[in-house]
């Protein structure tokens, strides 16, 4: 009777996903508001980076891209979601578009390539740094489209300020991440 009463029942895993997506959905959207503006770069230091990762890992690639184009849409449909409460289509026209791609990519990757980590939290710090890697240069690669800086001006700009507080998300996403790994797995696959 006690191992009964211990043992949580998840009825149906199709709702504990769509939940999943709105939580993270949720979550990108207060990761807009904790905002560091950078005098020297149009791009603030956001808490956004944390939540694409822990989407992409903890609900899989479908559903981590699902969240990320349904946080995107949402701003465009006009909730001021986005960093700086921006919102609408035009939004993505400006500094923070490419990085918002970012976001899919992103999380495709995250959920791609996490099975092979095999618990290893080296190997899957690797995969998080990999999956930001992408998300920073989608974000640079548009600002170079925007602005047409320099190579160089664009890594002090869009890239390089961001690496120390990305490796730091990044590896307090990957410990939690291995540390909720088979809970993950019983709720969402």
């Amino acid at each position: 009777m006690e191992a009964i009463l211990k043992k949580e029942i998840i009825i149906n895993k199709t709702l504990c996903r769509v939940i999943g997506v709105l939580i993270f959905v949720v979550l990108m959207s207060l990761g807009a508001f904790v905002r560091i503006p950078l005098p020297f770069t149009p791009v603030p230091i956001t808490l956004q980076t944390f939540f694409v990762l822990l989407s992409g890992a903890f609900l899989g690639s479908n559903l981590g891209v699902t969240t990320q184009l349904s946080y995107i849409i949402l701003g465009i449909s006009g909730l001021p979601i986005f960093t700086g409460a921006g919102s609408g289509l035009f939004y993505l026209l400006g500094p923070t578009g490419g990085y918002l791609f970012g976001f899919v990519l992103a999380s495709l990757i995250m959920g791609r390539f996490l099975k092979y980590s095999q618990s290893n939290l080296l190997f899957t710090f690797g995969i998080f740094c990999l999956a930001d890697l992408i998300l920073l240069a989608c974000g640079t690669i548009w600002l170079k489209f925007l602005f047409g800086y320099p190579f160089t001006k664009l890594l002090f700009i869009g890239f390089i300020p961001f690496i120390p507080g990305d490796l730091f998300k990044a590896g307090v996403a990957a410990y939690l991440y291995l540390k909720l790994k088979s809970r993950l797995k019983e709720v969402f696959f």
